[in-house]
């Protein structure tokens, strides 16, 4: 369980296109095997330490000649941002792929001291 030592907690969310593969023959639309697409996002602003970061589908579009296989997740979460990751393998064919996002985590208190 996160906790947060101080009560000024935020919340910061966006929605992004990771690709767009069958325009351009891209490699998650032609491609078999295992694939990976990741993309930094940038938190609007820094929290004060890494936030906890919740990530969903939410638009794709693939072929259903195939078994549909996919995971997307949230990696190296910092302060001021992460990477956004969509994974296929074998056969599957993903034509374009949007993933919400939503970070919250504490922010930064004018009773914090640097004493680095």
């Amino acid at each position: 369980m996160k906790q947060f030592s101080n009560h000024r907690i935020g919340i910061d969310q966006g929605d992004v296109a990771l690709f767009s593969d069958f325009q351009n023959g891209g490699e998650m639309w032609t491609g078999t095997g295992p694939r990976e697409c990741r993309k930094k996002i940038k938190f609007s602003d820094s929290f004060r330490s890494p936030p906890a970061v919740q990530v969903a589908i939410s638009l794709w579009d693939v072929d259903t000649d195939t078994a549909v296989r996919a995971e997307v997740l949230a990696d190296r979460v910092t302060k001021t941002g992460f990477d956004v990751v969509f994974r296929t393998w074998l056969d599957t064919r993903v034509a374009r792929v949007r993933v919400a996002w939503t970070a919250i985590g504490e922010l930064h208190h004018e009773d914090d001291w640097d004493v680095s």
